[in-house]
């Protein structure tokens, strides 16, 4: 999937390492920090790229992988799934790298899946994942004691 300035293409182990090996956890996700392991990333790309309720992308902006997406917990029968994205660090953040990869995911979503409703949620210290969310046009459902919900319905 090709946007104006990314395009979303399949996550292959070798995409996974490569974003992980710049990876830089973000203060506004974590407190913890994050260092590259080989074993670790397979056994994530194992365990969740390949899990069939989940449906990965490599974020790639001039052939440099700059973050990674998902729809997650997929549900055919609801017509429903949860969308999350990860830059890879800072300097890829403000760009609109990851509001362009949400909005062509959701599309595919969409018009592809056949996906009616697409969740998402953001810790409440990611202001700007926060942001982008209300952007792309998701409704606001609650808060718990970590994470802001929100919901998007096709109309």
């Amino acid at each position: 999937m090709k946007g104006e300035k990314i395009v979303l293409v399949p996550y292959t182990i070798a995409r996974c390492h490569e974003f992980y090996k710049e990876y830089v956890a973000d203060p506004a996700m974590t407190y913890e920090t994050y260092t590259y392991d080989v074993e670790e990333v397979n056994r994530y790309f194992q365990n969740k790229v390949l899990d069939s309720s989940r449906l990965f992308f490599a974020i790639c902006h001039n052939d440099k992988i700059v973050g990674e997406i998902q729809i997650k917990q997929i549900d055919l029968e609801k017509l429903s799934g949860t969308l999350s994205v990860h830059l890879v660090n800072d300097s890829y953040k403000g760009k609109g790298y990851g509001t362009e990869a949400q909005r062509l995911l959701i599309d595919y979503a969409i018009n592809k899946l056949g996906l009616k409703t697409i969740y998402a949620d953001a810790i409440h210290r990611n202001i700007r994942s926060k942001h982008v969310l209300e952007k792309l046009g998701f409704e606001y459902l609650y808060d718990d004691d970590v994470f802001t919900y929100y919901k998007f319905s096709v109309k």
